[in-house]
Parts: structure tokens; sequence; C-alpha cells
């Protein structure tokens, strides 16, 4: 964001030179670009936020490795006392202009509260496994996020949240439930991230989102899960083309809906080519979900191609998955290993092209606007 603002005051500063804007043009956008400039981290602001992480994890170790020698009170009042000394110390700093440090203050306290709840449960034999652990965690940090409005915190809270998912999916053979709570933790947190103004959150949780489909897909049928992904992705990508304003306006991505509903598209798509794949015979059900995919990824390059180039790079890559998959699963038996080889170089140089093409394309309408 720093590098973009300087861009724009130099912009300002020709075109002020270039009599293309008067003054008193110049100097209200250049008062505009300073009031929404995110003030970036100095050198000594992060060396302070990793001073202050290494001092937490200092004590917590400090204190584990005493744990036996420390009487019982004080283990508790020791860790209590981080914990309360963090928020309390973070909100302080906060209010004296010292966000950088305040905010790391706040992740020490929140990391020292996962620990306190480890050493606690280990000193009182408290019932419970990592799971719930990080349940509890989790809530205590996005409480702490909701209370303080941090933007960080709640990111802390999304991360957790994510472990629980992970946990809990790759238990899942050994376990009878599947972590269905996911999407009750991914609502509440989606909707504190309003609140707390934290837009990594809600990126965070909608790629979490689509973590919990992939993991979904081992107890249910893939299709039961792909299609309605598709679909759905399809849906949300034309409503964030096609009225971007009122969109953004709701869910607050900073213009980033069409490239998370491009992911969604191409991983249900993907589920749905690896469940129709079969490589000893031709499978007209995958020929019609490649065939959707590549209609896909075409659409949304000529649609929303120009105003997100991470969209433009998304649809090129699924489009060399397509071509891969397409001939591991149709052409394989038809070429042999150097033909592969050669297949792959021809494929490669073609999207080359087609990349180039479209890039050149792109750029453009913004150059002739420019000159007009």
């Amino acid at each position: 964001m720093g590098g973009y603002s300087s861009r724009v005051r130099s912009d300002i500063a020709r075109w002020r030179q270039a009599g293309l804007i008067d003054a008193a043009t110049a100097d209200s956008l250049t008062r505009d670009v300073e009031a929404n400039e995110r003030k970036s981290l100095s050198f000594g602001s992060i060396l302070a936020m990793m001073a202050a992480l290494l001092f937490g994890a200092a004590i917590l170790i400090f204190v584990a490795a005493n744990w036996d020698a420390i009487p019982r009170l004080a283990r508790v009042a020791a860790l209590f006392a981080i914990v309360l000394g963090g928020y309390v110390g973070g909100a302080l700093l906060k209010t004296r202009d010292h966000a950088a440090i305040g905010e790391a203050l706040w992740i020490v306290a929140a990391a020292a509260f996962g620990g306190s709840i480890a050493l606690i449960g280990q000193m009182y034999h408290l019932s419970g496994d990592m799971t719930s652990a990080l349940v509890t965690w989790g809530a205590g940090t996005a409480l702490a996020a909701v209370a303080l409005r941090s933007n960080p915190l709640t990111v802390a809270a999304v991360g957790i949240a994510d472990a629980w998912l992970f946990l809990k999916g790759f238990d899942y053979y050994s376990r009878s439930d599947f972590p269905h709570l996911f999407v009750v933790m991914a609502i509440v947190l989606f909707a504190v991230s309003f609140w707390t103004r934290s837009q990594p959150a809600r990126h965070l949780i909608i790629l979490s989102l689509l973590s919990y489909l992939v993991l979904l897909v081992t107890s249910h049928n893939t299709l039961q899960v792909a299609i309605p992904l598709v679909a759905a992705s399809a849906l949300l990508f034309a409503t964030s083309v096609f009225a971007p304003e009122p969109v953004d306006r709701i869910v607050q991505l900073g213009g980033r809906l069409p490239l998370h509903a491009l992911l969604g598209f191409l991983t249900g798509l993907a589920m749905v080519q690896f469940e129709l794949a079969d490589e000893s015979t031709y499978n007209s059900g995958f020929a019609i979900a490649s065939v959707i995919a590549l209609a896909g990824i075409v659409a949304a390059i000529m649609l929303a191609g120009r105003e997100s180039r991470g969209l433009r790079w998304l649809a090129y890559a699924g489009f060399a998955f397509e071509i891969a998959i397409i001939y591991v699963v149709m052409l394989q038996s038809m070429l042999d290993t150097a033909g592969f080889f050669l297949a792959a170089a021809v494929l490669l140089g073609i999207l080359a092209i087609v990349i180039i093409r479209i890039e050149k394309r792109m750029k453009g309408p913004a150059a002739k606007g420019a000159t007009a």
C-alpha cells in the first residue's frame, strides 16, 4: 500500500506539472491519498513486535520448565498475570499511538491463554483432548478480538479454528463424528470480522470453508458436495461481476469475491473430474466436466480478468491443470513417454502464447484510456 501511495503522489505531481490538473485538485487528491493510506510498520516496530513475542515465549517456557518447583497458586497467578498484562498493556499502548506493539502484546496474551489451558489442564488433571482445548482457546481469542476490536486477534481466532478443523478432519476415520461445527465457527467469526474490520480474516474464512468441503468428500458422495459447490461458486461469480458495488458493500472483500468464486468453481470441478475419471475408457461425464471447466475459465477471464491480475493467474493455472488432467485421463493411451513430453511442450507453448495475447489485450484498453 505504501508503494501504491508513493506512485499516486508521483503521478499527482506529474499531472500538476503537465497542466492536467490545477493546484487545488492536486492538493485534494494528495489529502485523500494520505487519509486512506494504511500506516506501514517501521523496522523498529517490527523488531518490537518480535521482541514482545519472544519475551512472551520465554516467560511461558520458564514457567513450564520450573513447573514442579513453583507452588500451585503461584503457577495459576503467573499465567493469569501474563494474559492480563498482555491485554491491558496492549490496550494502553494502543491508546498512546503504539498500535503495532500493542497488537503484538495482544497476540502474546492470546498465545499465553492457549498455553495456560494446557498447563492448568495438566496440573488439575482435567479431562479432554487437544481439540477441546482448541475450541476453548479459539473462543477466548474471539471474545478478546470482539472486546478489543482487534484485526490480528480475529485472524488468530480463525487460525485456531482452522487448526481444530484439520485435527478433527484428519482424525475422522478414528471417530464417529465429522467436524460440522466448523461451519458455525466460520459464520460467527465472519460476523466478528465486520466488527473488528478484519478483511484478511474474511479471506481466510472463505479459503477455510473450501478446505472444509474438500475434507467433507471423505465422508459423503463426492458429487453431492462438488456439484452444489460449482453451482454456488458460479452464481457468486456472476453476482459479484454484474453487481460488484452492492455485493462488495455486503461482503467487504476488497473486490476479490470473483477470485474466491473462481477458486471454488475450479475446486468443485476438480472434485467432479477426479470422481468421473476413467483411464481405461472414454468417459462422457468427465468430458462434459472438462468442457464446463474450460468454458468457465474463459468466461472468468473475459468478464473479470481485466480488473484482477490475481484472477487471471488463477485462471491460467486452472487452464494448465485442465490440459494436464485431460491428457492423463483421455489421451495417455495414445502416446508413449517421448510423445508425452512433446505434447506437454507444445501445450505449454500454446498456453504461453495465449497468456501473452490476453495480457496484451488487457493492457491495451488501459493504455488507450490513458492516452485519450
